[in-house]
């Protein structure tokens, strides 16, 4: 992307406006507790603008000075308030925790109340009023069917995105009658004189693609703006965006969350909690390995390779509750699998368990050496478990978007009944709807509920 339109959607005034009205809170804050203008007080002054930074830096990741942002009352409140709470929060560890700061505590507080509901009341009069009343709207041709620009025409109206529609340009000749349309795309460049056009918006399709290049050519030529309507592509349940790679567009389809900020914090969390769960839990693994030693012979940990992240292979550690062949004699027992589906294995009463086994199955203890598999990287603490590798051969296609992301030692099945679902496209739509639902807190969600069934000794066998 160029270094002229890197911002290209990025509103200036939004930021200004944000600027303006959080200094005249803080400074309507100074005179009223008594101190008076901050600019004549240092620390003071700094306050104002490191919370003016974080506040900015927030709305922008929030999209809050994106044009394109959709304009819905709820949805301002709750993101201003989340960047106004992270903001005084930070401010306020900085000040009281760390800085030990001697500041007058009724202006702080006065600032903060001032500053929140000057900063929301703005996030409305400017996107709300301001933008829709007195900016610019480009005078817009669009070219394609009026059916298909409907939709986008409902979009637009919800964001700050400024347009004055003059008509609709007919792309297919054979489409073309003037109750719908202004002219046609061979009229383009008489169109555009005539009318004295700012901007095209083209709903591209792939067979108008080589038609479309002239016409584009000449309205570069001629110094309007065209804008591409990219969805070649139609597919179900699927988010996408668009991005750029140099000076090339990309657009990108995905159904897991690529947010950059969440996948940090899930992997943080991982780390984390796989610590303390190793700190924790070393002492009933150290009794568990003398257990299982003690009661049959074989290895203490069972090793088996398992089918990971998009088809990687790793080796998934847990404690052996089984005895040293159970491998060989899962053949034997393929006809009493309790699954429906071959390509899960399930089996209530398990003549391979033993005793030690049965109690650390009930208990979920064979399940913590796999905390040193999540510190590695290869899972995660909540994700879909991992497939066996001839569990994987029988896969069909709609089957693996489930490993679409990191397998997990809990996840939305386990936490839905382990031993009552036995329906496997049950189990995969369970995983796909945590894949499809996927973020922090509902990981968080899954840690509570799988701590509480494993202390009540629900759903394990």
């Amino acid at each position: 992307m160029g270094r002229f339109n890197r911002d290209a959607s990025t509103n200036l005034v939004y930021i200004a406006s944000d600027c303006i009205f959080c200094i005249t809170a803080f400074l309507l804050a100074g005179f009223f507790s008594g101190i008076g203008s901050i600019f004549f007080q240092g620390k003071y002054f700094m306050i104002c603008v490191i919370f003016l930074i974080l506040f900015i830096l927030e709305n922008k990741e929030a999209g809050l000075y994106n044009v394109t942002t959709f304009f819905y009352a709820d949805r301002m409140i709750r993101r201003v308030s989340s960047s106004f709470m992270v903001s005084a929060s930070v401010i306020s560890i900085l000040l009281f925790y760390i800085g030990k700061a001697t500041i007058d505590h009724q202006f702080y507080v006065m600032c903060l109340l001032l500053s929140y509901f000057f900063l929301l009341g703005n996030s409305f009069l400017v996107r709300g009023c301001f933008m829709k009343y007195f900016a610019h709207a480009p005078r817009t041709l669009l070219v394609g069917n009026p059916e298909c620009f409907h939709r986008f025409e409902r979009f637009m109206k919800k964001s700050n995105v400024e347009m004055k529609r003059i008509g609709y340009i007919c792309i297919d000749e054979a489409d073309y009658n003037k109750d719908e349309y202004i002219g046609k795309l061979s009229d383009l460049e008489k169109i555009l004189h005539f009318y004295g056009i700012d901007q095209l918006y083209v709903m591209q399709r792939k067979k108008h693609q080589t038609e479309m290049q002239p016409y584009l050519n000449m309205c570069v030529e001629m110094g309007v703006t065209v804008r591409i309507i990219m969805n070649p592509f139609q597919a179900d349940s699927v988010q996408n965006y668009v991005s750029s790679m140099g000076t090339y567009p990309v657009l990108t389809y995905h159904t897991v969350s690529l947010n950059v900020t969440e996948r940090f914090l899930k992997r943080a969390i991982d780390i984390l909690g796989s610590l303390v769960g190793i700190l924790i839990t070393c002492p009933v693994m150290l009794l568990t390995a003398i257990a299982i030693r003690w009661d049959s012979p074989g290895k203490v940990i069972f090793k088996q390779e398992r089918v990971g992240l998009n088809g990687r292979h790793f080796f998934m550690y847990k404690f052996r509750s089984m005895c040293a062949d159970a491998e060989e004699k899962k053949m034997e027992l393929m006809e009493q699998n309790e699954m429906n589906s071959q390509c899960m294995f399930k089996m209530q009463d398990d003549p391979r368990i033993t005793k030690v086994g049965k109690f650390i199955r009930k208990t979920s203890i064979d399940e913590l050496p796999q905390f040193f598999n999540v510190l590695m990287g290869e899972m995660s603490l909540v994700g879909t478990r991992p497939p066996t590798l001839d569990e994987v051969k029988l896969y069909e296609r709609s089957h693996w978007r489930r490993m679409s992301i990191k397998p997990g030692i809990t996840g939305m099945w386990q936490v839905s009944g382990r031993s009552s679902v036995t329906n496997f496209d049950e189990i995969v739509e369970l995983d796909t709807k945590y894949i499809d639902q996927w973020n922090v807190l509902l990981d968080i969600e899954i840690l509570l509920k799988t701590i509480i069934q494993v202390v009540c000794r629900k759903g394990a066998f």
